[in-house]
């Protein structure tokens, strides 16, 4: 199975998302998004596969999204997508894809929807969060 993870190297959920697939026996391929930027069809691509709207998927805190009015429900979905493109910084992570789906990961645990079922027993995250998959 390949995964692939969009991920920023300086977040901890994104770091545990790598680490919880890694632990499950898999190498992603890991897109350093801030590095290669974004375009426009990737991200509508990706958020159409994830169910997310652009306003779901922006990313607010560590950003100056508020300070530039993205937050705002009158913004149009094409406003966000340019401004994501232009500042990938804008775009919340870890977005993880796989042959079972593809889900913005936060919280982390959200990967292992994206696993095969019992890839993974136990996991214990950076700060010493214990995370087991449910039964069922």
């Amino acid at each position: 199975m390949q995964i692939v993870i969009h991920h920023n190297p300086a977040c901890g959920t994104s770091r545990n998302v790598v680490a919880m697939v890694r632990e499950a026996g898999f190498e992603p391929v890991i897109i350093e998004y801030l590095k290669t930027g974004w375009s426009k069809p990737q991200l509508q691509a990706l958020f159409a596969a994830a169910g997310l709207k652009p306003h779901e998927a922006l990313r607010v805190k560590g950003t100056d999204a508020e300070e530039r009015g993205l937050t705002e429900a009158s913004v149009d979905d094409e406003t966000l997508l340019e401004a994501m493109v232009e500042n990938p910084i804008f775009v919340n992570r870890p977005i993880v894809c796989s042959s079972r789906g593809v889900r913005l990961c936060r919280p982390s645990e959200m990967v292992l929807d994206l696993l095969p079922p019992g890839a993974l027993d136990r996991f214990v995250k950076e700060d010493g969060e214990e995370v087991r998959p449910s039964e069922g």
